[in-house]
């Protein structure tokens, strides 16, 4: 069946974080390829839901992203204006006074957005540096002000409450819309929302936004299935050996489709029809073992990412996130949208 992508749950799940801040516009976060699941696909569906901002965060992806938008569309590139890159029909989001001037002798007139470091010290101008340029940066009329949380996932970490205090700090009587909150910032409350929100992983199904419609159902075709016998072993290392008779059933994908080897003996499982099927052996290039003797049958296919194993908890069993789950999925597989 290969990848499901239910683009209706993203777009409910859009509207869900949208109503927590009924005070702010809400964007859409489609960078990596809408995280993995097709941004030409996502992000139209999201504009035809309301949505006019969309991120990205190469000047590449929103290249390829724009001809799928209408003009009102706006396409902000996180990582600014790059030397030398074609900016046409973009907003760069401007990440340092060399950033800012560069864009200004280039691009006079056209829009752009300012990031400012607030703590994180990733991207962003610091509060010197925006010190430096604010007043020419206000005069030429920034779409918006935004900033980067970097512990929004954890409610209780004091980053987020100093974040905030330096944001309002550096953007005070600056009479620019603002932006600070991502997926996590959204569920942090008022305080954090400003104008707009940038919800991200909540799109998509992944936490912290624990109430999302799950988007992706991952289902991998059975190539074969095989008895082994008690001592025998399966797979490369021979690290999993039968302690009794056991069906195998052999399924046609691997790390080269975004399965990260780290499920290898982790604990996880395929599914069929709910039923757990843990893999065994260690995940390879193209194929994954999976013990279907509590199976009646021999199925057809198994799933991994599925209603009883989401991506949050097959991360948990590879010592990852969400995001890196979503985003590590390949173009081998055939895709159908709902």
């Amino acid at each position: 069946m290969g990848l499901q992508i239910d683009i209706g749950a993203i777009v409910a799940n859009w509207k869900a974080l949208a109503a927590k801040a009924p005070g702010a516009r809400a964007a859409a976060v489609v960078k990596a390829d809408g995280y993995g699941l097709g941004a030409d696909r996502v992000a139209p569906a999201l504009y035809r839901a309301g949505a006019r901002d969309f991120f990205v965060a190469l000047a590449k992806e929103g290249r390829a992203l724009r001809p799928h938008l209408p003009d009102d569309a706006r396409i902000n590139v996180l990582s600014g204006h790059m030397e030398g890159q074609d900016l046409t029909g973009l907003v760069p989001v401007l990440n340092s006074p060399e950033q800012f001037f560069r864009d200004r002798a280039m691009r006079p007139g056209q829009p752009f957005a300012i990031q400012l470091d607030s703590g994180m010290n990733r991207l962003g101008m610091e509060a010197a540096e925006w010190a430096q340029v604010r007043a020419e940066a206000l005069a030429a009329r920034p779409d918006f002000i935004m900033s980067h949380l970097a512990c929004a996932d954890e409610p209780d970490h004091p980053a987020n409450a100093a974040q905030l205090a330096a944001f309002r700090a550096m953007t005070e009587g600056c009479d620019v819309p603002r932006s600070l909150a991502a997926t996590g910032g959204i569920l942090l409350g008022p305080d954090y929302h400003f104008d707009m929100v940038r919800p991200g992983v909540g799109l998509y199904g992944g936490m912290p936004f624990a109430d999302a419609q799950q988007v992706v159902r991952l289902s991998l075709p059975v190539i074969q299935t095989r008895l082994v016998q008690p001592d025998e072993f399966v797979g490369y290392g021979a690290t999993w050996t039968a302690d009794a008779p056991r069906r195998i059933a052999t399924v046609a994908a691997g790390y080269a489709d975004g399965i990260l080897r780290a499920l290898s003996s982790s604990g996880a499982s395929l599914y069929a029809d709910g039923v757990a099927c843990p893999i065994v052996g260690r995940v390879s290039m193209d194929l994954i073992t999976a013990d279907v003797t509590d199976l009646a049958g021999s199925p057809a296919h198994l799933d991994l990412i599925c209603a009883e194993q989401p991506i949050d908890r097959v991360a948990d069993y590879a010592g990852t996130i969400g995001y890196e789950i979503l985003t590590a999925l390949r173009q081998r597989y055939q895709r159908t949208y709902l």
